[in-house]
């Protein structure tokens, strides 16, 4: 084998346009055209195959022509200067330029021993999995954690299980600042509203990312390799498009499993989906119609369900435990009131309003109490604990088992995140919720109160009836959406995907060997 090389190669020094990595080339089309401006525009990215329909960007005037064509061209130049010269953690694994090939040039699938790739006879050695994440928004974490818990679960040693935030651990400034870039946008909700919509269209997205490689697939392929993974699972919508361009530039993409867990309910953004991925696997069957719209085919689709921690699987103890190890009142019906890792939100406005409204004023008692989750916020936790509530109120602040304070309570409220309303189905909860983000989770308003599973207000006071009425004369609704709740619940849907993942990765490391003499 020889060995892996990077070489200089000069690039054209026309500018910025020249390094943005479009490859461009001009359709066969009459310039006689009775029209004062023609412009055209066709995309791909194949550096090696000519697309029957290619690419051009001319302007003709009052017949004057004025063609980029000679700086455009530069693009594939470009990325296979940034992608195919891919740094030496690529050594031990022979790549062919070919993204469908498998096989050497005389037809006999790569060995092993000879070319350091798991193709073959399964082998004694871990399995390397990959899960690319990044913390805008706690959900993509928590399925990466879910995910990495139920291989350790099902499988112990047989699997290596490593998370990277591969935008800040491995891309360079202003690229690895995306997680501040979005809490920015959040915090300034019309300024995300604008980039989530204006993004979404293929055209702009698949533009932005070929760009994008051009400056950071270098160090990409570098976070990619010092894993030497056998699987790469993306829970984030901007892990896909240029890890795939790296390993389609070196023919791995038929020795890496590459696949992507959506992490959204519903509504989601375009760039969850990719053609080339091994797996797609949709927590909704909404998601799943999103994903063939996009081109995916049904044998790369599949539909699990959101991954959870794998101890919401686990059977719940009774209420009355909790409610004691929380220091709650074991015989009151609980309201859990949630604001995220952060404790963001109405939720010393809602708290207050509950206290007024779960307190009957003619019997002078409670008729429900609260267990109030948050998170990191300190000063909410003081500010809250210094009240003096008229009703049993349990202030908590970051937790790590959510599954037994929502075992310990009989609803909740919370905003529309995809992976706190799947826990709060797995455990029967009515779901009040009081916001969401938009773009990625407008769609789970609808998707809870539409099935039956909850109710939505902004208004804290609207809220607490809400939930004084469940606790009174309407808890016949409250049993009836918690039995729809768990109609939709998929607890066991982390477990599906491991398994899942370990038979792609089985067939695919018992390709019967070819011979190589």
């Amino acid at each position: 084998m020889q060995p892996s090389t990077v070489s200089k190669q000069p690039l054209d020094p026309l500018g910025f346009v020249s390094r943005l990595g479009f490859a461009f080339s001009p359709p066969d089309f009459n310039h006689d055209v009775q029209s004062t401006l023609l412009l055209s525009n066709y995309l791909y990215f194949d550096p090696k195959r000519k697309p029957k329909v290619t690419a051009s960007l001319s302007l003709s005037s009052k017949g004057a022509d004025f063609s980029l064509r000679r700086a455009i061209e530069q693009f594939n130049r470009a990325i296979r200067f940034h992608c195919e010269r891919i740094p030496l953690g690529f050594a031990s694994i022979h790549a062919d330029s070919d993204e469908s090939s498998g096989y050497r040039e005389d037809g006999n699938l790569l060995s092993e021993e000879a070319e350091g790739i798991p193709n073959g006879t399964m082998t004694d050695a871990p399995k390397k999995v990959l899960i690319l994440m990044s913390d805008t928004g706690g959900g993509h974490r928590a399925s990466a954690e879910a995910i990495k818990a139920a291989f350790m679960e099902e499988f112990g040693e047989d699997y290596q299980v490593f998370i990277t935030d591969l935008w800040t651990e491995h891309t360079p400034w202003p690229f690895n600042q995306l997680p501040k870039s979005y809490n920015f946008l959040v915090k300034h909700g019309t300024l995300w509203k604008m980039t989530y919509y204006a993004s979404a269209p293929r055209v702009i997205h698949h533009t932005n990312f070929a760009a994008t490689s051009t400056f950071i697939a270098r160090e990409v392929a570098k976070g990619l390799m010092k894993y030497q993974p056998d699987i790469i699972i993306s829970v984030h919508p901007l892990m896909q498009h240029v890890p795939l361009r790296i390993l389609r530039a070196k023919g791995l993409l038929k020795k890496i499993v590459f696949t992507t867990v959506v992490t959204d309910l519903s509504t989601c953004h375009p760039t969850w989906f990719h053609k080339l991925v091994t797996r797609c696997y949709c927590p909704s069957e909404e998601v799943a119609k999103r994903a063939s719209r996009a081109g995916l085919q049904p044998p790369q689709i599949k539909v699990y369900g959101l991954p959870v921690r794998p101890s919401f699987v686990k059977p719940v103890r009774p209420k009355d435990e909790l409610r004691k190890d929380l220091g709650m009142d074991e015989n009151l019906p609980a309201v859990l009131l949630m604001g995220g890792g952060e404790g963001m939100g109405p939720i010393e406005a809602t708290a207050r309003a509950l206290g007024d409204a779960l307190y009957d004023e003619t019997h002078g008692e409670p008729i429900g109490q609260i267990l109030v989750i948050c998170g990191r916020n300190k000063n909410l936790v003081q500010k809250l604990q210094s009240v003096n509530w008229r009703i049993p109120v349990e202030v908590k602040g970051f937790v790590t088992k959510m599954e037994e304070c929502m075992g310990a309570c009989d609803c909740i409220i919370t905003k529309a995140g995809p992976g706190t309303i799947a826990e709060a189905m797995i455990r029967g909860l009515p779901i009040i919720l009081n916001g969401y983000i938009a773009g990625q989770e407008a769609g789970n308003v609808p998707y809870v109160v539409e099935n039956g599973c909850g109710k939505f207000s902004k208004s804290p006071s609207e809220i607490a009836n809400i939930v004084s009425q469940w606790f009174g004369p309407k808890q016949e609704e409250l049993v009836a959406m918690s039995k729809n709740a768990l109609r939709l619940a998929r607890p066991d849907a982390v477990f599906k995907i491991v398994h899942d993942l370990h038979e792609l990765v089985r067939q695919r490391n018992l390709v019967p060997q070819c011979s190589t003499s």
